[in-house]
């Protein structure tokens, strides 16, 4: 695939660079990283720039920030080696690298200094957010197995009781091109664990995500990944257990999702999701969407195959906003496929009424469309009697919403399917009874 062949290309480009000698001035602020060279031999200028080097934790809870924001801007390939613990204190500003490896071995520690991350972290304007950590720029490969540890505890402790309490999301790739994340652990993220923001050519691979609270206060709005603003986004045979969204699909102005090829079509952001272990999330969620007054959302071209879900609140899930002053879009030719089910509260969903009321949406119906939508291969288990609930807005605002080959049970008893204001086809159209008009 050219992903893949553009990033190494770009990571291995230094090898062939001429002979020079390094400067001593570029010698001696390498030398105060703390770095171990992997090859010390005599370098060009360009060589030292570009060397591999090896980061070790400075130790006694000091902050290994700035030597590894040195590092990752001056060594091509940086190893943080097994049995190491990075302690990182102070935000992270990766963007506008080029050609650059990050091997993680061990472990990477975002210090839960509460007060300064709220103050701190790189804010995001969308769903007003922050962030440890923004990486972003062209031919980046992190990988090693190691961890990226989120520390969230404290955050799901304090979250508890301030509601408004600002957390930040883990990793933030913005603006990067050709990126492969593959291979490594996130672990107790205090918000998100990834957003995709304005990222092309992205892809994660072989990912564990772990959120899980020791106390009593849970661990809230972990999402797996958000995708926003992106195009051509790979996330693939990864095992996620956290207390939101598996992966969500957020919208944008003129944006859309596919999530099983790698074509370009105009305005699209083609992503593709498959073979994701899923427990505990709240589904594989389209939206929400037609939030915000005044902006028009768009997401198509979405399939999401091959996905279990455990244990979970939502399975297959479409949400867009409906109720007075909220925003307008299109959802369109969204596939969910192959999707098997366990203890999933609501296997299948579409919400059209999202956080509203039903006589709200009634006298002002989403302004959201939802078109052309798939449900295929669904099976498995519900938590309760209802297996599948397609909730449309009032006044003809979904169409072709296609159901084929269902096989849920509920725990006991028959498997209720329910319907509004829609009209179904597919094989498995027959499992709903007539859907209700309101």
């Amino acid at each position: 695939m050219m992903l893949y062949g553009d990033l190494y290309n770009g990571l291995m480009w230094h090898a062939s660079l001429q002979n020079m000698r390094p400067t001593t001035s570029l010698l001696l602020a390498l030398s105060t990283l703390h770095i171990v060279f992997a090859n010390p031999p005599s370098r060009t200028v360009q060589d030292v720039e570009h060397a591999s080097c090896t980061l070790k934790a400075l130790g006694s809870g000091r902050d290994d920030s700035p030597r590894f924001l040195t590092a990752m801007q001056t060594c091509s390939t940086v190893v943080v080696p097994t049995g190491t613990t990075l302690n990182i204190s102070a935000r992270l500003n990766t963007t506008g690298l080029s050609n650059k490896h990050l091997n993680l071995q061990g472990t990477m520690r975002f210090d839960p200094n509460i007060p300064y991350w709220s103050a701190n972290g790189f804010p995001f304007t969308f769903q007003t957010q922050i962030t440890f950590w923004i990486l972003g720029g062209r031919n980046i490969l992190v990988d090693g197995g190691g961890t990226l540890d989120g520390a969230g505890q404290a955050w799901y402790d304090a979250f508890a009781s301030n509601s408004s309490l600002l957390r930040p999301i883990t990793m933030t790739l913005f603006q990067a091109t050709n990126v492969v994340v593959q291979n490594i652990k996130m672990v107790n993220s205090p918000e998100w664990f990834n957003l995709v923001n304005e990222g092309k050519n992205i892809t994660f691979s072989g990912v564990t995500l772990t959120a899980a609270s020791t106390s009593s206060h849970r661990a809230a709005n972990t999402d797996g990944w958000d995708i926003y603003r992106s195009d051509q986004v790979v996330i693939r045979d990864s095992v996620i257990d956290n207390g939101d969204d598996c992966v969500s699909f957020k919208p944008s102005k003129l944006v859309s999702v596919l999530l099983t090829s790698l074509t370009e079509p105009k305005d699209s952001t083609n992503v593709l999701v498959s073979n994701l272990n899923c427990t505990g999330s709240h589904g594989i969620s389209v939206g929400s969407l037609g939030q915000f007054a005044g902006i028009f959302d768009i997401v198509e071209n979405v399939t999401a195959v091959n996905i279990r879900m455990s244990n979970a609140q939502n399975g297959a899930r479409i949400k867009a906003w409906a109720g007075p002053g909220v925003g307008s879009g299109i959802v369109k030719n969204i596939t969910f496929k192959n999707f098997i089910e366990s203890n999933v509260d609501n296997p299948v969903v579409i919400d059209q009424c999202y956080m509203t009321n039903a006589t709200a949406c009634a006298q002002f119906p989403s302004n959201t469309f939802i078109q052309d939508i798939f449900f295929t291969s669904i099976s498995g288990t519900s938590s309760g009697s209802t297996v599948a609930k397609l909730a449309c807005s009032p006044g003809a605002r979904c169409s072709d919403i296609n159901v084929n080959n269902f096989s849920l049970s509920a725990p006991s008893g028959t498997a209720k399917y329910t319907c509004q204001n829609v009209n179904l086809t597919g094989n498995a159209a027959s499992l709903f009874p007539a859907c209700t008009v309101t």
